[in-house]
């Protein structure tokens, strides 16, 4: 177990509920009044922003009210839903939906992108080695804008999260960044103007090698660093930047591949994760947070 992790009581207030299936005015209140943790993942926490030009990507993690847990209970699909209703899973939001066409608007420098799980899907997910939700153990303090007891724990035995099982995950998002850059069969860029620019899309490329980066510290010392450390950061960032010709960067990649490849069989975390212990911590934490809530 690393250092304790501090308590963080900074801002628990999301933006409005809006017309889209996971983002309700009772997700949100739901989301809200459970937070645990609540901090930034994207561009910013990496160190690879270059100028002004990314939004803000923030995740969090709450507790559920026990209807939602031990009964049946459904939140509406959205602002204006009615009688469609749909499971809490998560309250959902981009700021970049408030403009002019919606939900298909691309959020650029200024928004907001957030989404706050549910403790037991967000767990289910970093349990597996999805690398965007395990990401959350890992953000300095100065990132994080809100943090409790609950959620100081949970950064606190960070290590329970980590097994072998990321590999598989760290080279199934490489691949599809991979993918999504150099536009092959199935995938696609939203993006157009980085591959006029550059001849792929540089975020995508970026991404994928930082995934890479990330994977292999991860399952050789069982923790990622942010922002990411030097030189792999500024090599990052001149990727980002269309500096780097596709070619070396399809190389790299592919090295990125072999070693998490070879570290998927050679790691030395941990096979499985302690799914005891996260099922002992969901089942407590729940709990307490009832007590409250009823007090």
């Amino acid at each position: 177990m690393t250092s304790m992790a501090v308590v963080i009581d900074g801002d628990r207030t999301l933006p409005e509920g809006y017309q889209h299936p996971h983002a309700s005015q009772e997700a949100r209140r739901i989301a809200e009044q459970g937070l645990v943790l609540r901090a930034q993942v994207g561009s910013g926490v990496h160190g690879t922003s270059i100028s002004t030009q990314d939004d803000r990507d923030e995740m969090g993690i709450c507790l559920e009210p026990p209807a939602l847990v031990t009964g049946l209970a459904r939140v509406p699909a959205g602002t204006g839903a009615q009688s469609r209703t749909v499971p809490f899973e998560q309250y959902e939001r981009h700021t970049a939906w408030d403009r002019t066409g919606g939900t298909a608007n691309r959020s650029g420098a200024g928004d907001l992108d957030v989404i706050i799980y549910s403790a037991r899907k967000w767990a289910r997910l970093a349990l597996d080695g999805n690398p965007t939700v395990l990401l959350l153990l890992f953000v300095p303090d100065a990132e994080v804008v809100f943090r409790d007891e609950a959620g100081a724990e949970l950064v606190d035995h960070a290590d329970r999260f980590v097994s072998a099982q990321a590999a598989a995950r760290f080279l199934g998002y490489l691949r599809a960044q991979q993918a999504a850059m150099t536009g092959q069969a199935g995938a696609h860029t939203n993006r157009p103007e980085l591959v006029a620019a550059h001849g792929y899309d540089t975020k995508y490329a970026m991404h994928a090698l930082r995934l890479g980066v990330q994977g292999v510290e991860l399952l050789t010392t069982g923790r990622i660093t942010l922002p990411v450390p030097e030189p792999d950061r500024a090599y990052l960032r001149s990727v980002r930047r269309g500096d780097v010709p596709l070619e070396e960067v399809l190389a790299r990649i592919a090295d990125a591949e072999d070693q998490l490849s070879t570290l998927a069989t050679t790691t030395t975390v941990p096979t499985h994760p302690d799914r005891a212990w996260v099922d002992g911590w969901l089942h407590r934490t729940h709990l307490a947070y009832w007590d409250r809530l009823s007090a």
